[in-house]
């Protein structure tokens, strides 16, 4: 496929009415800059009624200059396109240190006004919109939910590009103007996401208009793309397969003579490749527009302060006159800088902006500050989910059947895509058929827009219309589903277990956007779950060893508040299918399912799971004996697992202990929910301490079989009244090229094991069952020697299956 190549644009001479309208975006400008200068620097006088005074000035400066003149700009222009061709546009900020350069234009438009209306368009709004910024009890210097038409928090540099293609995925009309920090183009997350293009569909999808706005330096150093030659950035920008217009300079009238021509040809461009995609219905991959915007750090403000240099420099990357509440030459500079944008010709008497420059912004849901993707929770529609009965797995006997967990899971995903067609799709890295979600492909392929061979009509599962986003970049595929999520639609990712770190700080921020909706911009509409499924997990691990023998993804969890994530641990498919039926419909939450892609023996009914994750702790009736005869009697010891592979291994142990110790009253537990471990002030699933005594006693032993770190569980429960009692195994950095039962025995979550725990751990055992305890230490020794001769677990260890215990015995 040959990418088309755009023309370099030439600046038309303009005439008298394009210079009229250019001017008054001039002003508009001006008026945004004055408000980001003011954002940063001023709680009083916010229309300089009165010479500028120390105590006008906040005692805290906290903000980012730098960057918000060259986001200012680009949204005036922006503006400018959106009116004249009726754009449904929205605005994403990807240096994120620039949240004065969006706010202003906001409250300009007067969104920020609609959804705070205490920050009204005069003069005592605009004081209070000034106050409030980097201000204790207020908002933060980013683009934060609070941050009307924001989709993008930006403090954690590298996802604009990718947010934005989530954002157009399935919105054919929409176009997402994305700003790329030119430090923030020096992460491997933008670098890799430059290969959006790729997934854009012309004919379904919406556009990505990305701006590399290049401004030189960081918080006190170059930045790479700044200082490479203008054709070898080029050079890289076609690489990538984009066509970049440059827009360069430091002169105003001439910078927007620039980017007016630039926008009115790549908005050409793009409505140009829609218009023939659509009319032909053939889906190719263009060339897109970009624009590469080199201006000044911190344009427009103070050339320089004692001998340096600041406007154009590093210095004017925060807060360009650090002490003008205590400086008196700071305060006169300070003063200076905000005359100089005239504000007295942008706001009347009361502070509000003069109606010329009014008519300069799109009306209603136009105004990118009040574009409803932008709070895409108002989009959201429920989702269409099947009936969960389709997909059970039958277990006549628990214990006794092997299925791939995950498989019937990809059937559910199948058929949610067929019913939301253009509001459900699935990202993984390269991995759907290898974690069993291959279903899927019965309905939807993998998007790919690049070049077809011949071969991979019969095999590959490529096409142009895919619901399926595979790419080896997690950075790219998760930020893609939080684009589509926060724009009200659907998403499921996946990953291997051991490589979900690499998305970890971008679940931190997503569960930190949830949580700030929660608290603070209630008026955001909720929106669909994260949702990331863990597989190819710790324990069956045996082939790739120790490098992909990391459990640790879920802790993250931990750290975050209750009220927006859930970790579940499903024993089997029809756990995961209950799990899935809660979690891909509960909305404002991060939910982290880990189920192993392997075959695993199934447990329970469709019923009993769901009854199972209703209550995320349930009884194993047919595997315990603690509530046999005529009188229930208390366990002596509690056997609890979380997890697949630790409730096989926990299962096998208890079966060993009604075999060899017939007498012992054992009490086993499952555990789906693991968040039902800790207090319920803590999380919505967390179990009252009443319940958690009566299940897990206040003074018998639990031995808790565990998929992850174990102290984790310590973590969860140690303010329960019976967690001196609680022994937790899981994974110990102990693994290599192990079959599955060495690997576990390495760790101590294995059978033998768990039946030593206990004999060491119940009081009245001990030195009684000294050869039971001996034999478990023989059977150990035995089976690494067989996996060491054989390369394999012996015959009973791979064919093990539930026995209830004998009649005389339950």
């Amino acid at each position: 496929m040959t990418a088309s190549t755009m023309a370099p644009f030439e600046t038309h001479a303009p005439t008298p009415e394009d210079e009229q309208e250019l001017s008054l975006i001039d002003a508009w400008w001006r008026a945004a800059n004055y408000l980001a200068v003011g954002m940063i620097y001023l709680r009083n006088n916010p229309l300089l009624a009165q010479p500028l005074r120390h105590e006008h000035v906040k005692a805290r400066l906290l903000g980012h200059w730098g960057s918000s003149p060259g986001q200012a700009f680009l949204w005036a222009h922006a503006n400018r396109v959106i009116r004249r061709h009726d754009l449904d546009m929205i605005y994403l900020s990807g240096p994120g240190h620039g949240a004065p350069g969006v706010l202003g234009p906001t409250y300009l438009d007067g969104s920020y006004s609609e959804v705070y209306p205490d920050k009204s368009q005069d003069s005592e709004g605009m004081r209070r919109f000034f106050k409030q910024f980097s201000f204790p009890g207020h908002i933060g210097s980013h683009c934060t939910p609070e941050t009307p038409g924001s989709i993008h928090e930006g403090g954690e540099l590298g996802y604009v590009l990718s947010h934005a293609c989530g954002a157009v995925f399935d919105n054919p009309d929409l176009i997402a103007l994305a700003c790329v920090g030119d430090g923030e183009a020096e992460t491997g997350p933008l670098a890799t996401s430059w290969h959006i293009n790729k997934f854009l569909n012309p004919i379904g999808d919406g556009a990505v208009l990305p701006v590399l706005h290049l401004n030189g330096y960081k918080i006190a150093n170059p930045t790479l793309l700044a200082r490479i030659p203008r054709e070898e950035l080029a050079s890289l920008m076609r690489g990538y397969g984009w066509e970049p217009l440059f827009v360069e300079g430091h002169e105003p009238m001439a910078m927007h003579r620039a980017m007016a021509a630039a926008m009115d040809q790549a908005i050409g461009r793009i409505l140009q490749i829609r218009a023939e995609a659509r009319a032909s219905g053939e889906a190719v991959r263009p060339a897109w527009p970009m624009i590469v915007l080199r201006s000044p750090k911190g344009w427009t403000g103070p050339a320089s302060l004692h001998g340096k240099k600041l406007e154009g420099f590093w210095r004017s990357h925060q807060v360009p006159l650090a002490a003008p509440n205590t400086d008196p030459e700071e305060l006169l500079l300070l003063e200076e800088w905000l005359r100089s944008y005239r504000p007295w010709e942008l706001f009347d008497e009361h502070g509000t902006l003069r109606p010329e420059l009014q008519a300069l912004s799109p009306q209603g849901h136009r105004r990118m500050g009040s574009n409803p993707h932008a709070n895409g929770g108002l989009l959201r529609r429920k989702l269409q989910f099947p009936p969960l009965e389709n997909y059970a797995v039958e277990v006549a006997a628990p214990g006794t059947t092997e299925v791939e967990n995950t498989y019937p899971l990809g059937e559910l995903l199948r058929d949610i895509i067929q019913a939301n067609p253009v509001s459900m799709r699935v990202f993984g890295p390269d991995e759907t058929a290898s974690n069993r979600l291959q279903a899927i492909y019965e309905v939807s392929k993998k998007v790919w827009m690049e070049e077809f061979l011949p071969e991979d009509l019969n095999g590959s599962e490529l096409a142009r219309n895919g619901r399926v986003v595979e790419m080896l970049s997690e950075h790219t595929l998760v930020g893609m589903m939080e684009g589509y999520l926060l724009t009200g639609r659907y998403g499921f990712f996946h990953t291997y277990e051991a490589f979900a770190h690499v998305i970890a700080s971008m679940f931190n921020q997503h569960a930190k956007w949830l949580e700030s909706c929660l608290l603070h911009a209630t008026w955001r509409a909720p929106i669909g779950p994260w949702n990331c499924l863990i597989s190819s997990t710790v324990w069956r691990q045996d082939h790739n060893g120790f490098t992909h023998q990391d459990p640790g993804f879920i802790d993250l969890a931990g750290n975050k508040s209750g009220d927006v994530v859930r970790v579940y641990l499903p024993a089997d498919a029809n756990c995961l299918l209950a799990v899935a039926e809660e979690a891909l419909q509960e909305t404002n939450v991060c939910n982290i399912i880990v189920s192993d892609k392997q075959k695993h023996l199934q447990y329970f009914t469709l019923e009993q799971a769901r009854r199972h994750v209703a209550k995320g702790v349930s009884i194993v009736g047919w595997a315990s004996n603690d509530d046999c005869g005529t009188t229930p009697d208390e366990p002596d010891v509690v056997m609890a697992c979380a997890g697949d592979i630790p409730t096989k291994e926990t299962l096998a142990a208890v079966e060993i202990l009604h075999r060899e110790i017939p007498s012992l009253r054992i009490r086993v537990i499952n555990v789906v929910k693991l968040f039902a471990l800790t207090e319920p002030n803590e999380h919505p699933h967390g179990l009252s301490d009443r319940d958690f005594d009566t299940l897990f006693t206040t003074d018998r032993p639990v031995i808790f079989n565990f998929h992850g770190y174990p102290w984790l569980i310590h973590r969860l429960t140690y303010r329960r009244t019976n967690h001196a009692n609680i022994h937790v195994r899981g994974y110990k950095e102990k693994g290599n090229i192990n079959t599955p039962l060495e690997l576990a025995m390495n760790n101590q979550i294995d059978r033998f094991n768990l039946v030593i725990d206990v004999v060491n751990r119940v009081p009245f055992l001990r030195s009684r069952a000294a050869h039971v305890k001996e034999r478990m230490q023989d059977a150990i020794l035995s089976h690494r020697a067989y996996a060491h001769t054989h390369g394999t677990d012996a015959p009973e260890v791979t064919d093990w299956r539930w026995t209830p215990p004998a009649a005389e015995h339950a």
